[in-house]
């Protein structure tokens, strides 16, 4: 909850985010197009230490962001955890005095097939996915309801419930459309308390460590668009009224559209790639 007026032009400023995951790619992206407002982030995540093939850790994600002009707060923990979670909700009321924003960004990706799918994997992709959204998303609403705007973002994609998606990687499917589930249900319940509680996925895939790893490599980058691109619908989202704004599973450049946006080819991670070589994400069509 913010104690600082908006500046005009800036209507995050002051706004405290409260972020699973964020040490890089989209939920960095997100936190830094908040921080230019002046906004406070609090990440809770698990890189307290460099990954060997992955760039970032909390530590380095909260200097960029104060950089970009806005507070950090990195906690060290996991999402899956209960204890957590509720030291992540206290410690970011305690620092900023309150929460505005909660985005589930943390999400764990394994495409293999049903057969194929390790049983360990399987429960981290449902425990990160579905348990930790539905989780951190609860134990945060007494705080948002205190807020002026409050909004919940989960990046997730519309229940789009047909054999080529369910049958393409049920494991994974299963996880995503809980995710998006577990927030159509929150929008629902709190409606009546002014919670927004909305979804959000991109129709291209985006040039993130999860696509060079999970989708194929570098061939993928060079057909992605960048997550500034997904930072700036999620922008737009979150500063929406919260009472008119939710319950719904939306797609980044819809979103973007709807702003004025027409032009799309500044977010092309090789600049000049036109649109239709990029590759359409999945859940979509």
């Amino acid at each position: 909850m913010t104690e600082t007026a908006p500046t005009t032009g800036k209507p995050l400023a002051g706004k405290t985010i409260l972020m699973s995951g964020g040490s890089r790619g989209i939920g960095l992206a997100i936190a830094l197009r908040a921080a230019a407002d002046g906004a406070n982030i609090a990440l809770l995540a698990k890189t307290d230490t460099p990954h060997p093939k992955l760039e970032g850790t909390i530590h380095t994600a909260a200097e960029q962001i104060r950089a970009a002009g806005g507070q950090a707060l990195a906690i060290v923990g996991d999402v899956r955890d209960d204890e957590s979670v509720t030291e992540a909700v206290l410690k970011t009321q305690g620092e900023f005095g309150g929460i505005d924003i909660v985005v589930n960004n943390a999400s764990v990706i394994d495409l293999s097939g049903s057969v194929d799918l390790a049983a360990k994997k399987y429960d981290l992709m449902q425990d990160v996915n579905v348990r930790g959204t539905f989780m951190l998303s609860r134990a945060a609403i007494p705080v948002l309801e205190d807020a002026p705007n409050p909004h919940i973002l989960s990046l997730s994609p519309p229940l789009n419930i047909t054999p080529r998606w369910l049958g393409a990687h049920t494991g994974y499917s299963l996880a995503k459309f809980g995710m998006t589930m577990a927030t159509l249900g929150i929008a629902a319940e709190f409606s009546g308390k002014g919670i927004a509680a909305n979804t959000l996925w991109p129709r291209t895939t985006i040039a993130t460590a999860a696509v060079q790893y999970s989708l194929g490599g570098d061939r993928m980058m060079r057909v992605s668009r960048t997550p500034e691109i997904y930072a700036d619908a999620a922008y737009a989202v979150l500063t929406k009224p919260s009472r008119e704004y939710t319950g719904q599973t939306l797609v980044v450049e819809d979103v973007l559209e709807a702003e004025g946006v027409t032009d799309f080819s500044g977010y092309a991670a090789v600049p000049g790639t036109p649109d239709d070589q990029l590759f359409p994400d999945i859940f979509l069509g």
